[in-house]
């Protein structure tokens, strides 16, 4: 970097997991029409997820979607616990490079929108089913 410009790195909030597993998000747009998509989740973590849509779909950024993981990958180990119970209330907070065969992002990165109660708990259960 040049030394007038201060590297400025953004740290993430959990670890990451790569994955690919089916899930759908649901939102309404501009002018209240129900919209939903199908798209594979390629990475997350206990705050996180990065969708890729299968199909072109414009959601705009900070848009609240409702997230939720196709019910018979429900059962996986490397998801989050409010994934693995159902819809969970999301904030699209990146946009993905924009595709030149659809004009669309090629994906987002949602926010999960989770009492961090729930992930402390999570990661207490852990630590204490490692600890026996």
């Amino acid at each position: 970097p040049h030394p007038s410009t201060p590297d400025v790195r953004h740290s993430r909030i959990g670890n990451r997991r790569k994955v690919s597993v089916p899930a759908r998000l649901t939102w309404r747009d501009a002018s209240g029409t129900l919209r939903f998509v199908s798209v594979v989740m390629r990475d997350v973590s206990d705050l996180d997820a990065f969708v890729e849509c299968q199909v072109p779909a414009s959601i705009p950024l900070y848009r609240l979607v409702h997230f939720q993981v196709e019910r018979p990958a429900r059962d996986g180990e490397d998801l989050p616990a409010a994934l693995r119970e159902g819809k969970v209330l999301s904030a699209v907070y990146r946009v993905g490079p924009y595709k030149t065969s659809s004009g669309t992002p090629s994906g987002y990165a949602l926010r999960l929108l989770v009492e961090k109660t729930q992930v402390a708990t999570r990661r207490e259960r852990q630590a204490l089913a490692v600890a026996n």
